[in-house]
Formats: structure tokens, C-alpha cells, sequence
């Protein structure tokens, strides 16, 4: 799908020259500028155009349909859906919107809406291809193989050489246990296009599940032969290679797709197996530790290596995991007996009694279920678990069937929350410049103005001032309030300077002095509060527990909250408290005390604070992203999603990236 919604891009100038004739010149340049950045896969910039173009023009709803296609790409799906259903609003007869926002809604496991997009797209246009070949796959995905099968077969009517949809209709027929028209259909797929790898891959997968190892290892050859940065061929020319007794071949090619994708915990999980074969215990050890890592709630990997460790004479680990994969799966009645034999050599015979007990009734258990057609492989105790699993396979389930059955890598994803904005010195950038006239507040141009420093900024960002030319600027405002007395200005600027070296005691104490020389101005307050956040931060850093929010990189996909220590916000947050008294309507000063409040776990005020900081500026990309993170935490992953999107459409990159995440978690 994310192939076919791209090659849609070259023909958008036919679909939209009517309209760009009628409108004026700056309306068609932003157009165009926007449709050849999403040309050059350039697609934060292409929102950004788009933005100018709908600020232009709120009713163009080839604009919104542009944009929607931008964010698809940048895996902002729920952005997507939103814009392609502003397009449909705007023209409810907008045949490639309902297509496009049919294939987002696909991708986000919303079939039934998805399939209704499909039917409008088809009665408005019966003679486009497209629309029956997006909704076959859709079909295949909701397991409707016969219907799919169908679309198939009105798309390939039309569209005779494309051989993705040969392999789609094998794959329906595969399900449908009709082999020899899967086997056809793709033989056609490879007729149609001999260089492309997945034809092999599918057929040579068959063949595999047949047995007829030569014939699908010749097509796995084939496949590499065509793209050697395939991982599916290498990993499944390596099952073959196990299945027919050569497992050096086979950890070669284990070796490869990991070369290609080093958190593929489903390979480690495989490599290992074969390792532990071959008597290569040590690095086949460290295998299922990378797989317990990325796959933290997978039965299967605890149990195997606690048979790993059992192997190596480490009795204590091995109970340990079989301890781990009963919690997980308290059915499991083979870790139960493999626990027993190893408490008995432990000296401990109360517990291998109480565990042997255990096993036999849940072997009483499974035998009287023998006959239910639900019955399960993995209730039958005397089941080997060292088998390959195939690519298709899961090791994030929580389960202990969906973990042996259904495989996702994990990235390692550390998204913090945006930090405080604060007053800082820069050498300001255009972007710089562009982002502050964002969210005008004439009480801070008037502070700016009086200060006088053209370098000071509002900005949450790290100076980029280098190190030495601060401490320089700190000992300069040091001689000036030697010879002078000292203003609450100077103060001021002095207790930004040693702030930024990290002197934090003075700076606080420098920032005190100048709030009692203008008590009644919000803006120290503010910096004081960053100042007293940060020097807990640093205190904390150093003491190796700096509690912030981040992704952690379990299949929950949670936020959590790092470190066994808590820290005191709660000076900062009574100076932040005063600068909104002082000042009710700054977003800024919102937005740093949600931040207070997220990083104290006090996550509905900080839901709060953020939403009253887009209140009072609608273009707050900042507060979006960190309300999406917190939204996230507080288990509404739709909402956060949202927000996130919102934030990358206001210009903040780390939104797709922390999108993209979710949208991979989440498929």
C-alpha cells in the first residue's frame, strides 16, 4: 500500500492543474513547492508549504489531501485519515480522498470504515483499478480471502504486469489450503516480474513447508541473487539450511539478516537455537539475553534458556528462568517438571514434590482435553520448544500461545519530553527567528527590549554559544558589577550566564537578588524556577538516577519513570506558580510547570497545564508533543497519537519519529 500511495504523487498535477489555474500565483507556487518536496521525499517540508498554502486558502481540499498524503508518509496515519476526511468534507465526491483515507484506515486495523471508504471510492469510479486491488489487500488483512480474491481478480483484469497482486491472490488461496492455485498464482508473480525477490520468497516458503527443501532453496538463491539486502531470503534460506543438517550454513545466514536489522529479535532467537545444537553454548547464551531484551514477556525464551543453563551446570539461573516462564505461563507444565528435577538436585525435595504434583495434575489436565479441537500444541508436555520459528512468528506476546505463534523487533526508543523554555543566550538562526514569531506576548518583547541583549532568547533548545565565550561573557558582567552597583538587569543577565556554566547555586542566588530588586516581574521568576529544575537535574544526573519521562522499549510501550529515587520540584514549582500570578495569560509559563508536574508524576495536572498552554497559543508544537507523550503514559495512545501528530504538523520532528514508533508497536 505505502508503494502504491506513492507512485499516486506523480500523477497529482493532472488531478489538481484545474484548480491551480484558478488561483492566484502565490496559491499555485506554494502548490508546487509542496508537491516537490514530497517529490524528494521531503516531507515535513512539503507540511510546511501545505500550511502556508491552507492558511491561503481553507477551502482547497486538494491542499489537505496533499497534506494527508505527506504525514502517511512520515507514518503520521491518524493526521492522515484527518486531512483526507477534511478533503471529503470539502468534495464529497473526491473519489482518490476516500481511496487514500481507505488505505490510512487500513493501516490502522480499521477495516470495516476502511471498506466502506472502498465502496465509495468504487461506485464513484467502477473503471479505476487501484481502488479494487487497495481494497483485496484489505480483505487479505481482515481475513475475507474469497472476497479478496475477487478484488484481485477485477484488479488483474485491467492490470495484467503487476505481480503483486498475482503473489496477494496466492497468499488468499495459501489460506484458503488451495496449494496448487497458490503455487500458480505465484509462478505468475515470477513470470510477471523475474526480478523481483518476493515471488521466490513466496514460492520457495511453500515448497519449504512442503519439503521440497532443494527446490526452495534454489528460489531463496534466486531471491538473494536479485537483492542481497533482503533479510526475509537469508532467514528463510537458513530454515532450510537447519531443516537439511547444515547449521554453519545456517548461522551464516543468521548472521546476514542481523548485519541488516541488529534488534530482529526473532533471528537471536533462532541463532541461538542452532548455536545450542552445535555445542556453542557460551554465544548462544548471549542470544537469548539480547532476545529477553527486546522480548521481555516471551515464555519461550526463558524456558529454552533455562535448558541452556541447566546444560552449562548454572542450576540457579536455570530455575530462575523456569521460575520466570511459569509466571508468565502458569499452564506450563513441562517448566514445572524441569524445575522439580533441578530442585532435587538442589537439595530442596519439598519443592520438586510440590512442582512434580503441579505438572502431573496439568497433565491430567491437557489429556482430558485431547479430544477439544481448541486443544493446543504447547498443552502437550512432552512437546520440544527448540524448534525454528518461521518469520511470521511473534516473540513480543504476553501470551503463551501468541508468543510461540504470531515477530516484531523493537527499536531502542528514548523520547524524553521537550525541556522548559527558559531565557538563555543564542546566536539566533532565520529558524530561530521564524519559530519565536510564532506566539507574539508584547510584555516579553517589552522585557527583551529593556534588557537590550540581542542575543537573549526564549528557547528550550542548548545554547549555542560555545562553553568558553560563556564563561567569558560571565566574567565580563563580574568586572561590570565590581565597578557598578548593580541593576536588577544586570542581575539578571548575569544569572543567565552562570546558569549556562552550570554554576547553579550562583545563578540562584543571583536571580534572588534580582527578584528583590523587581519583585513584580514574572520573567525572573521563570528563570529562577528553570535554574532550580536544572540543578536538581544535574544533582540528579550525578547520583545516577535522573528521573525523567522516556519510552522505555517493552512491547507495552509505556512510559516510565526512571530511577528508585524522588526529587523536589516543588521550589521551582512555587517561582513558576508566581510568574503566572504575575502574569495569568504567558503559555510559556504553563508549559514549564506541566513540565514540573510530569517529571514530579503528577501527570492530570500536567494534562492540564499543557492544554492551557495551546489555549493561550494555538501553535504550541512543544506542548502538543509532550501532552501526546503524557496522554500516552496515561494509557489514551489515540489521543497522544493526536497530539503527537499535531505537533509534527506545527514543526516538531521528533514527533514522527516518536509516531512512527507507536504506528510500528501498534501493526
Amino acid at each position: 500500500m505505502r508503494r502504491s500511495i506513492k507512485r499516486t504523487i506523480l500523477t497529482l498535477a493532472i488531478i489538481l492543474c484545474a484548480w491551480c489555474a484558478s488561483t492566484q500565483y502565490n496559491k499555485q507556487y506554494f502548490y508546487w513547492m509542496g508537491r516537490q518536496s514530497m517529490m524528494n521525499d521531503n516531507y515535513q517540508e512539503a507540511i510546511r508549504i501545505l500550511n502556508v498554502l491552507l492558511r491561503f486558502d481553507n477551502d482547497a481540499h486538494e491542499g489537505y489531501f496533499l497534506r494527508g498524503i505527506a504525514k502517511y508518509n512520515l507514518d503520521d496515519l491518524l493526521g492522515a485519515d484527518t486531512d483526507f476526511s477534511i478533503a471529503i468534507e470539502k468534495n464529497p465526491v473526491f473519489t482518490n480522498a476516500y481511496t487514500y483515507r481507505a488505505i490510512t484506515r487500513s493501516r490502522l486495523g480499521n477495516y470495516d470504515d476502511a471498506l466502506n471508504d472502498f465502496h465509495e471510492a468504487i461506485e464513484l469510479r467502477p473503471d479505476l483499478p487501484g481502488p479494487y486491488y487497495s481494497r483485496g489487500v484489505t480483505r487479505l488483512l481482515n481475513q475475507q480471502f474469497k472476497e479478496a480474491i475477487t478484488d484481485f481478480d477485477m484488479f488483474i483484469r485491467q492490470e495484467k504486469k503487476v505481480a503483486d497482486a498475482y503473489i496477494n491472490r496466492g497468499v488468499c488461496y495459501l489460506y484458503l489450503k488451495d496449494t496448487l492455485q497458490a503455487y500458480e498464482n505465484f509462478n505468475t508473480a515470477i513470470r510477471t516480474n523475474r526480478e523481483d525477490p518476493n515471488g521466490y520468497n513466496r514460492r520457495g516458503a511453500l515448497l519449504m513447508q512442503q519439503e521440497r527443501f532443494k527446490e526452495a532453496e534454489e528460489d531463496f538463491d534466486t531471491a538473494i541473487k536479485h537483492d542481497s539486502s533482503y533479510l526475509l531470503s537469508f532467514f528463510n534460506r537458513a530454515l532450510v539450511y537447519s531443516d537439511t543438517n547444515r547449521p554453519m550454513l545456517a548461522l551464516s545466514d543468521f548472521d546476514r539478516v542481523i548485519e541488516l536489522d541488529s534488534t530482529n529479535s526473532l533471528t537471536y532467537f533462532n541463532r541461538a537455537i542452532v548455536r545450542s545444537q552445535i555445542g556453542d553454548y557460551n554465544r548462544a547464551l548471549e542470544d537469548y539475553n539480547r532476545v529477553a531484551k527486546y522480548s521481555p514477556d516471551n515464555v519461550l525464551v526463558y524456558y529454552n534458556r533455562a535448558g541452556l543453563y541447566s546444560q552449562i551446570g548454572d542450576v540457579k539461573s536455570a530455575i530462575a528462568d523456569y521460575t520466570h516462564a511459569i509466571k508468565l505461563y502458569p499452564d506450563f507444565a513441562n517448566a514445572y517438571l524441569n524445575r522439580s528435577y533441578l530442585r532435587a538436585m538442589m537439595g530442596d525435595p519439598k519443592g520438586a514434590r510440590q512442582d512434580r504434583q503441579t505438572a502431573e495434575k496439568k497433565i491430567a489436565e491437557y489429556k482430558s482435553r485431547l479430544s477439544d479441537s481448541t486443544y493446543s500444541i504447547y498443552a502437550d508436555t512432552t512437546q520440544k520448544f527448540d524448534k525454528l520459528l518461521s518469520f511470521d512468528a511473534k516473540l513480543s506476546g504476553s501470551s503463551f500461545e501468541s508468543a510461540a505463534v504470531s515477530s516484531t523487533t523493537t527499536q531502542d526508543v528514548n523520547m524524553k519530553l521537550i525541556p522548559l523554555f527558559k531565557f538563555t543566550l543564542m546566536n539566533p538562526d532565520s529558524a530561530m527567528v521564524a519559530r519565536s514569531r510564532l506566539y507574539h506576548a508584547q510584555r516579553l518583547e517589552d522585557f527583551k527590549r529593556m534588557v537590550g541583549n540581542p542575543r537573549l532568547m526564549l528557547s528550550h533548545e542548548q545554547s549555542n554559544i560555545s562553553p568558553d565565550s560563556l564563561i567569558m561573557m560571565d566574567r565580563g558582567w563580574m568586572e561590570v558589577m565590581r565597578r557598578e552597583e548593580p541593576t536588577w538587569i544586570m542581575l539578571f543577565e548575569r544569572g543567565v550566564t552562570q546558569s549556562l556554566i552550570k554554576q547553579y547555586t550562583n545563578a540562584v542566588s543571583t536571580l534572588s537578588s534580582a527578584i528583590a530588586a523587581n519583585p513584580s516581574n514574572p520573567f525572573l521568576y521563570i528563570n529562577r524556577s528553570t535554574t532550580r529544575a536544572e540543578m536538581i537535574d544535574f544533582i540528579s544526573s550525578i547520583d545516577n538516577s535522573y528521573q525523567r519521562i522516556t519510552i522505555d522499549t517493552d512491547p507495552a510501550n509505556r512510559l516510565l519513570n526512571r530511577g528508585s529515587r524522588t526529587y523536589n520540584y516543588d521550589d521551582a514549582i512555587e517561582d513558576i506558580n508566581k510568574a503566572i500570578k504575575l502574569y495569568p495569560n504567558f503559555a510559556y509559563s504553563y508549559y514549564n510547570r506541566a513540565n514540573l508536574h510530569a517529571i514530579s508524576n503528577k501527570l492530570p495536572e500536567a494534562y492540564d497545564d499543557y492544554t492551557k498552554a495551546i489555549e493561550l497559543n494555538p501553535n504550541f508544537g512543544e506542548a502538543y508533543y509532550n501532552r501526546g507523550l503524557v496522554q500516552i503514559f496515561m494509557k489514551d495512545t489515540r489521543k497522544g497519537c493526536l497530539d503527537l501528530s499535531k505537533a509534527g504538523e506545527l514543526g516538531v520532528k521528533n514527533a514522527y519519529e516518536a509516531l512512527k514508533y507507536y504506528t510500528a508497536a501498534s501493526e
